[in-house]
């Protein structure tokens, strides 16, 4: 068990948590944005960082304070806390980064982590192979062995109580992505990035993003902290918190900002084409955009990082809220309507949907069905698998309009699309208390046909009556022929209650 990680709350995959860093004395509630700093531009001062905004920890280029005579005379001189001005936890990366990017760096793993570890990091970073996801599977094959013999490296290193790193690569290609996950979680390292996301993220390809972390989350363990390198667009944090991502760094506040770009939850805006500030932030409380514009250099980037930063923390907190009440997964289809690539990213994330309810909690707070994805949620997948342990007599009606005033079944049960159906007993259950649409989708009522068909398949001496409320072709055709049907249409809702 790792003893630093502990989870407090959890819905869907996600979870809050307290991450213990014991060589900054901090505990840090997940999930968790770092502010991305560059030591030679600080855009926002740490001490900022953490008194203005809420930040618990951040993350440095140990790399690039290295390579810079001045930066490394200072940070070898006065640590990296004094050196920045922040009291949290720092974590560093080692160089990676600028590997995927040159090609080629001049440190190796024991060499980055002991430097981490002089200048006083608290969790520090191995040299892996970040594999693009445009790279054929002999490479990312090749490249995971590589990140394989770093992290074996990096459990060799004295690191005294800075955590350690563990990144789990292995480019678009699921089974090596699950196999890094095993194999780093087979360590006595501490934290598990997930690398290599960004350029999947930068081409908006969030459905290839959710089905890599989905994997990775498969090989580590339930104990194993996630951080989701690279992640720093408020937009995703609802859906990879959802997949069980605990950690994200965000150099997006500050890059944006020097591009004009204004961060919303919805997407990006080009400062230059508003002419409203969508936010109650201070920065857009007290500025116009016509403000923001007319202020010059690093004036400018300046209170458009901190508009950035206030949109980012606000984001994280809503979502750390909609795991404790239950509902991250309505957050995510909300944001899912952003953006196309945003749709397919909760189309992928429900393909996992069976990974996903082994750790969703089986009752929370209401159910919103939203849309025809919702009738492919954890929770309607759990229930059908759960009908088969459920009893049935010898002839059972299963309506979506209650008990007609007169019949000849044993019982009647209820029918709600999409979960199908379930006992009058259990209505008051979750998810079964559920808010669904008067006007049920066809994706709805597959679900809730294949849920009789379960039942049905469970109970073959039974004799089980449909009677539903003029479902599709599409939907009927899922049951087995042992069910007879029967079309209410055509009585109006309620008959029989």
């Amino acid at each position: 068990m790792r003893e630093q990680f502990e989870v407090r709350a959890h819905d869907a995959a996600g979870r809050v948590g307290e991450l213990t860093v014991p060589r900054a004395g901090v505990t840090v509630e997940t999930p968790a944005l770092l502010p991305v700093v560059n030591p030679n531009i600080l855009t926002v001062e740490p001490s900022r960082l953490a008194e203005e905004f809420g930040a618990e920890i951040l993350i440095t280029n140990s790399y690039i304070v290295r390579n810079d005579d001045d930066l490394r005379a200072r940070a070898e001189r006065e640590g990296l806390h004094e050196m920045l001005g922040f009291d949290g936890a720092i974590m560093t990366d080692s160089g990676s980064f600028q590997l995927a990017e040159y090609g080629e760096i001049s440190v190796t793993t024991r060499e980055i982590l002991e430097f981490q570890r002089e200048v006083g990091s608290d969790i520090g970073t191995p040299v892996d192979i970040p594999t693009p996801p445009d790279a054929g599977r002999e490479r990312a094959e090749a490249d995971l062995e590589t990140t394989a013999e770093a992290l074996a490296d990096a459990a060799a290193v004295e690191t005294g109580e800075m955590l350690v790193n563990a990144p789990v690569q292995g480019s678009v290609y699921p089974d090596l992505r699950e196999r890094a996950g095993r194999q780093a979680a087979a360590t006595d390292l501490d934290v598990f990035p997930v690398g290599a996301v960004v350029p999947l993220m930068n081409a908006y390809r969030y459905d290839d993003m959710v089905d890599a972390v989905a994997a990775a989350k498969r090989g580590l363990d339930a104990d194993c902290p996630v951080h989701l390198f690279g992640a720093g667009h408020p937009m995703m944090f609802a859906l990879a918190v959802a997949l069980g991502c605990d950690l994200f760094d965000s150099a997006a506040y500050a890059i944006y900002a020097r591009d004009g770009r204004y961060l919303t939850v919805s997407g990006t805006e080009h400062l230059s084409e508003l002419e409203y500030l969508p936010c109650s932030c201070p920065i857009c409380h007290e500025h116009s955009p016509d403000d923001l514009r007319a202020a010059e250099g690093e004036e400018f980037e300046r209170l458009l990082a901190e508009h950035n930063l206030h949109v980012t923390f606000e984001e994280m907190r809503r979502v750390k809220q909609a795991v404790r009440d239950g509902d991250l997964l309505e957050l995510v289809e909300k944001r899912a309507r952003g953006h196309p690539a945003m749709v397919d990213g909760y189309r992928a994330l429900l393909d996992h949907s069976a990974q996903l309810e082994r750790a969703d909690s089986a009752s929370k707070g209401a159910f919103f069905a939203l849309s025809h994805e919702s009738a492919r949620r954890p929770e309607v997948t759990r229930h059908h698998d759960r009908l088969g342990r459920l009893s049935t007599p010898d002839r059972l009606l299963c309506s979506e309009y209650g008990a007609p005033s007169d019949h000849e079944y044993d019982a009647v049960w209820r029918v709600v699309p999409p979960f199908g159906p379930f006992p009058r007993a259990l209505s008051e259950t979750y998810p079964l208390t559920a808010e669904t649409p008067d006007r049920t989708d066809a994706a709805a009522e597959r679900a809730a046909a294949e849920g009789v068909a379960a039942l049905a398949d469970a109970n073959p001496a039974s004799e089980v009556t449909l009677a539903h409320d003029g479902w599709g072709a599409d939907a009927l055709d899922r049951l087995p022929g042992s069910v007879a049907t029967e079309d209410l249409s055509g009585l109006g809702s309620g008959e029989g209650e």
